[in-house]
């Protein structure tokens, strides 16, 4: 199925909530540049859907295709080996752990949805501080956002709080 024409579900919301909140994410962290938005919501599409990195490349250039390759999974391991290399090989990604960082915090913000199966939402918790921490230094007011969950367990949202750690 082309990304054009797919309507994923994950949960009871449409999919396309997901790859938007996070491209919001970042341009609320001032995050402006072309090619790293157009990645945030080009980003699961690898994973998703029959899309392949030669035809995002196609239609959207080369650096975007290259900030996707560096943030797909490959879907042929097996999970707890997925999510290991996302730790491993977070702070090696040069300037693209943007989008990462933006993914993290809008599935912290939704984990019902975004705990793997078999895991516990702490599991959760602790494996994506893990990949994180990998990328200090990028952007000051993601990592505060992060840190903010990581803490306390809650993020505010327009005068709000919101709890996300089964903790608190």
């Amino acid at each position: 199925m082309p990304f054009s024409d797919a309507k994923i579900l994950k949960g009871r919301v449409t999919y396309i909530n997901h790859p938007i909140g996070v491209a919001k994410i970042l341009t609320d962290a001032c995050i402006f540049d072309l090619a790293t938005i157009q990645a945030a919501i080009l980003h699961d599409t690898v994973e998703d859907t029959d899309t392949t990195f030669e035809e995002i490349e196609e239609r959207f250039g080369k650096e975007v295709k290259d900030i996707v390759e560096e943030v797909t999974d490959d879907k042929e391991l097996p999970t707890l080996e997925r999510k290991r290399l996302q730790i491993v090989t977070t702070p090696h990604k040069s300037n693209k752990e943007i989008v990462k960082l933006a993914d993290k915090l809008y599935n912290l913000r939704d984990i019902q949805r975004s705990i793997p199966v078999d895991w516990t939402e702490e599991q959760y918790f602790q494996w994506a501080k893990k990949v994180t921490d990998g990328a200090k230094g990028i952007n000051q007011k993601l990592e505060d956002q992060l840190e903010e969950i990581y803490q306390n367990g809650t993020f505010e949202f327009k005068g709000v709080t919101y709890k996300c750690h089964p903790h608190n």
